[in-house]
């Protein structure tokens, strides 16, 4: 199989295709072109960014591209599905939390120390955000801002994979923590993808055995920063506005669609064990493991659609 690794989206990209050299070539080139271009749009870290300026016009309409209004769109309803555990809006309170630059950024110089950092401002919650499919419409309230990041990364994976995929009967996108399969390997009829334990990155906790389809996993460790003397991450529980108080290290689900899989991993993570059980029989066909502090990994759901062996 031919592949392909770069760095966007302050993730490790890998594409990869079952292809002669030359139409995996042509595949990637494309498929790249494609994530730098919507890195560009979906970028919360530039001021020159569609999602930018979505956040400076809060309050008024706004004609979003094609691609922005669908990502808000799975956004909105994966709002609602997962009881506003995932929720765009929470951007002021990561920039709280000393998540104001990239992840690159914050790995080489350190977390800001906001000023009055402890404290939360009430606003809107995400579902008030107003959308008018047949103009391609948005209306933030004015006090919100949002973040795309996951979402739009799990979403660009996918779009990506299908790119490959008009070259490439078999083929796979990985964006940092997410995932997105086509076909199978030639001589097998499921994808091994190791679960690595966040404990220690040099280690697999499991193995899965995956059908096509997007597998996406969030973590507390990967995006951890110190901001002052406090240890924060990414994953901000919207009930709060802090990072997520949970059992788990990391998520994993298995999904149809990469923004399911996405924002489910990061719903789970931030509700628990029980809430998480409760919020995947309301959504079946999810498939989820958990990993525990002691390294023990916890299946969450009662699908059969995805095989685990040590």
């Amino acid at each position: 199989m031919e592949s392909e690794a770069f760095r966007a989206m302050n993730s490790d990209i890998l594409l990869m295709a079952e292809a002669g050299p030359g139409q995996a070539a042509a595949a990637f080139r494309e498929a790249r072109a494609f994530i730098e271009a919507s890195e560009r749009r979906f970028t919360r870290f530039s001021e020159q960014s569609e999602l930018s300026s979505l956040n400076r016009g809060a309050g008024e309409w706004f004609h979003a591209s094609a691609d922005l209004f669908t990502v808000l769109s799975e956004s909105l309803e994966l709002f609602h599905r997962t009881r506003g555990l995932f929720d765009p809006s929470i951007l002021p309170d990561l920039q709280r939390a000393g998540y104001s630059r990239s992840m690159d950024e914050v790995r080489q110089y350190g977390a800001e120390l906001q000023k009055d950092g402890h404290l939360r401002v009430p606003r809107c919650g995400f579902g008030s955000m107003e959308l008018q499919p047949a103009t391609n419409s948005v209306r933030l309230p004015a006090d919100m801002r949002i973040d795309l990041g996951g979402i739009a990364k799990g979403w660009i994976a996918e779009q990506a994979a299908r790119i490959v995929s008009r070259y490439a009967e078999a083929c796979a996108v990985s964006a940092g923590g997410d995932m997105f399969l086509i076909g199978y390997p030639e001589g097998q009829d499921y994808w091994e993808i190791g679960l690595e334990d966040p404990r220690d990155p040099a280690q697999d906790a499991a193995t899965l055995c995956a059908q096509e389809g997007a597998v996406a996993t969030s973590s507390v460790v990967k995006r951890a920063w110190k901001q002052g003397e406090a240890r924060r991450h990414h994953l901000i529980d919207p009930r709060t506005g802090e990072p997520a108080d949970t059992p788990w290290l990391s998520v994993t689900v298995m999904a149809e669609r990469a923004v399911e899989a996405e924002t489910f991993a990061k719903a789970f993570l931030i509700a628990g064990a029980e809430e998480a059980r409760i919020l995947s029989e309301a959504n079946p066909g999810l498939s989820a493991l958990a990993i525990d502090r002691s390294g023990q990994v916890n299946k969450l759901d009662h699908e059969e659609i995805l095989n685990v062996y040590r």
